[in-house]
């Protein structure tokens, strides 16, 4: 089943999780605060995805502003970025779906029409 991680006042979470509905897409919602990836599970999402890791982040989210992320990250080791990724939810970039050999990184309709459909 697919999973989909996501932040309940996310105006973008909230529209993919209607657009699930709305097409009748199986799915498992998990709070991504509450429920962030491990580091391991962040590292297979990443794989699966082959995206480059700087999308994982939430470059809009308040947390990466006041960590200063923007200069931070190109000194940090992919390691580092995945430690700091799984340490808190709201520096994920969401809605974060996973499904069966694919992962996708925010909302684009057409990318979840594709996989999805």
């Amino acid at each position: 089943m697919n999973k989909v991680y996501c932040y309940p006042r996310c105006t973008t979470c909230k529209k993919a999780v209607k657009w699930l509905e709305e097409n009748g897409i199986d799915y498992e919602y998990k709070h991504i605060v509450e429920e962030t990836p491990s580091k391991e599970d962040i590292k297979k999402y990443y794989k699966e995805s082959g995206l480059p890791l700087k999308r994982f982040f939430n470059t809009s989210g308040n947390v990466y502003k006041e960590l200063n992320l923007k200069e931070k990250l190109a000194d940090m080791s992919e390691d580092e970025q995945f430690e700091l990724l799984a340490s808190n939810g709201m520096v994920l970039k969401r809605p974060l779906l996973v499904g069966k050999n694919f992962v996708l990184v925010g909302f684009k309709e057409a990318e979840w029409v594709e996989k999805l459909k």
